[in-house]
């Protein structure tokens, strides 16, 4: 059972705005079933840029009921339901708000046909009320008023009922007051990263990536990132929507990989160090970094040319590795050489590889 909600406020500072109308559609999933629509008298003025966009003055709702007057039926009616609002975590707490100043608790579960419009219509020039339902053909009366936008909202709502065809997506776009699916969400990513050495990338609903992490054990990685409790962590938790892994199969490439990408893309969660860059060179000029790979019979390849890191490869035959023609077109390059060769540099420093091959740049390996 859904309840759609539309609330228009006073305006004014975060948390003390005051309702001036409410409209409220209870919908079972086919028909409306249950209706309440009314004013609101807020007991305060109205922002001036509010009164221009409704049409709501203070003269209109100086007969109106108060909020402690209505809280009782608002209640009723949204019994059971999951609360429905086009931008549902502003209605949402706007309602609390008032309840609290009453000294009751409002809990619902709540659905944001933004959020659940960006998933299944996606790549629409705007996601507001009016120009989505514009572009959809749905008719909207009395924009910026409770019951012209509450209606609008049931239609859009109906529509996104009848494109989420295996009816998992809505369930799973519903915030649910006991986390549940907060908690499911996290333990279905997990389920799908392997237990391999890896880069992992955390993207948002939009796709974009705002994490990117790295480590012996990809999944392992992830719930460490998932358990932590500090205020970054808990922002990248509430943004995810899905990970994204790849395997690299040895440390080198774990290190190479997880900086060139931090420094290509930038993630805004991750706290990136300015990386102190080497200025000494390799011990030879043209040489062939070979690595195991990420499944027995393969190996990674880095090719280094006049002491600059060229770019990397995966493959298990050896005649790719030893015809440097072939090689090269296998490889993928690398744009940042200044960092890839701090990065190698200082891991054959510490480190020991299973083999580096020496070449002159003239002739073939």
């Amino acid at each position: 059972m859904y309840a759609i909600v539309d609330i228009e406020t006073t305006g004014g500072k975060f948390n003390e705005e005051g309702i001036t109308e409410i409209a409220i559609y209870k919908y079972d999933g086919h028909t409306i079933i249950d209706q309440f629509i009314s004013l609101v008298n807020p007991e305060k003025e109205i922002q001036e840029f509010v009164v221009k966009l409704t049409g709501i003055n203070n003269k209109m709702l100086r007969n109106a009921p108060k909020f402690h007057e209505v809280a009782k039926r608002i209640i009723e009616i949204t019994k059971d339901c999951v609360i429905i609002a086009h931008n549902a975590d502003f209605d949402y707490r706007i309602l609390r708000t008032e309840y609290n100043r009453l000294g009751y608790e409002y809990t619902r579960d709540t659905l944001c046909t933004v959020q659940l419009s960006k998933k299944l219509i996606p790549n629409q020039d705007s996601y507001s009320l009016g120009k989505l339902c514009r572009s959809l053909g749905i008719p909207v009366t009395d924009r910026h008023r409770a019951n012209g936008d509450a209606l609008a909202t049931v239609k859009l709502f109906k529509l996104l009922l009848d494109k989420d065809l295996n009816k998992n997506i809505v369930q799973r776009t519903i915030k649910f007051i006991d986390n549940r699916n907060y908690k499911l969400k996290l333990k279905s990513i997990l389920d799908e990263l392997p237990e391999r050495e890896g880069v992992f990338y955390v993207h948002n609903e939009n796709g974009n990536i705002i994490f990117i992490g790295r480590g012996k054990n990809i999944k392992l990685e992830v719930n460490k990132l998932f358990l932590k409790d500090n205020k970054r962590a808990q922002k990248i938790k509430d943004k995810v929507d899905s990970v994204s892994y790849e395997e690299t199969g040895n440390q080198l490439f774990t290190r190479l990989k997880y900086y060139l990408d931090l420094e290509n893309i930038k993630p805004k969660y991750n706290l990136i160090r300015k990386r102190k860059l080497t200025h000494l060179n390799f011990n030879h000029d043209h040489f062939i970094i070979i690595e195991k790979g990420r499944i027995p019979e393969e190996n990674l390849i880095i090719l280094v040319e006049r002491n600059d890191v060229i770019g990397y490869a995966f493959t298990n035959l050896s005649y790719q590795r030893n015809q440097l023609d072939i090689l090269k077109n296998l490889l993928t390059l690398v744009e940042n050489k200044s960092l890839a060769k701090t990065i190698v540099k200082n891991y054959l420093l510490n480190n020991s590889v299973e083999k580096i091959e020496r070449f002159e740049l003239e002739n073939n390996l």
